[in-house]
């Protein structure tokens, strides 16, 4: 706990600690407000909104066919400039329902974002 005080007092926060017999102990990280100030790009998917960290974000492009590969049934690649890359797409993770039939349609994929997350890319469809 040591460790983790000296790096948040490093950031200009604090960390409390109270206990209480019986009930236990709780633990509150204060933060500086400007470390939860972060650049983001925001995207649409079935009527809902998420926020994606531009520090994590590649680059941003409209899907084609020809870009998609199916493999294993249900795995979708998407290829840019040669190189294939995981298709996750949001709608689905989050069990989403599409705003319209026509947006249903796979072959109307919207935008796909080139993330980077743990040193690995991957890349997130939104409509």
């Amino acid at each position: 706990m040591d460790v983790v005080k000296r790096n948040i007092a490093g950031m200009g926060g604090r960390v409390e600690l109270s206990s209480s017999e019986g009930h236990g102990t709780r633990t509150t990280i204060r933060l500086p407000l400007t470390l939860a100030i972060l650049d983001g790009m925001s995207v649409s998917v079935g009527g809902q909104t998420f926020i994606l960290p531009l520090g994590s974000i590649i680059e941003s492009l409209q899907i084609t066919d020809e870009e998609l590969k199916t493999v294993s049934g249900d795995g979708r690649l998407l290829r840019v400039r040669g190189e294939y890359l995981p298709l996750v797409a949001l709608q689905k993770v989050f069990s989403i329902t599409p705003e319209s039939e026509r947006v249903s349609d796979e072959s109307n994929m919207g935008i796909a974002v080139i993330v980077e997350a743990e040193g690995k890319k991957n890349r997130l469809t939104c409509r």
